[in-house]
């Protein structure tokens, strides 16, 4: 399985989009955690989740294969579509990892 996944399901007129990816901790000491974003498609995610850690990308992947299970057990199906929410994901990733946050603007 790849180490990213995007997901959509049709509800209500709105398509709903799932987008989760695991990636390495720093510091090198192989964890790993696994990050959620939620939302509707073409907008701004709503919720961000993080699990994890887990101790290596093997054990990161198959929490990965088992949520990914479940939402196709409830209407979700997987796309090919390019992340769009990669950025909120990086700035999560960043807290997690303890960097601090980069503004725009002193």
């Amino acid at each position: 399985m790849s180490h990213h996944i995007c997901l959509v399901r049709e509800y209500l007129g709105m398509s709903m989009r799932i987008e989760a990816r695991i990636h390495a901790l720093a510091g090198g000491n192989g964890r790993w955690t696994l990050l959620c974003a939620a939302g509707l498609s073409g907008a701004q995610p709503t919720e961000i989740k993080v699990q994890g850690p887990f101790l290596g990308a093997g054990e990161a992947a198959r929490v990965l294969a088992a949520i990914v299970d479940n939402l196709r057990e409830q209407g979700y199906r997987e796309v090919a579509d390019q992340p769009i929410w990669r950025l909120h994901m990086q700035a999560r990733l960043r807290q997690l990892n303890g960097q601090p946050q980069r503004r725009a603007w002193p």
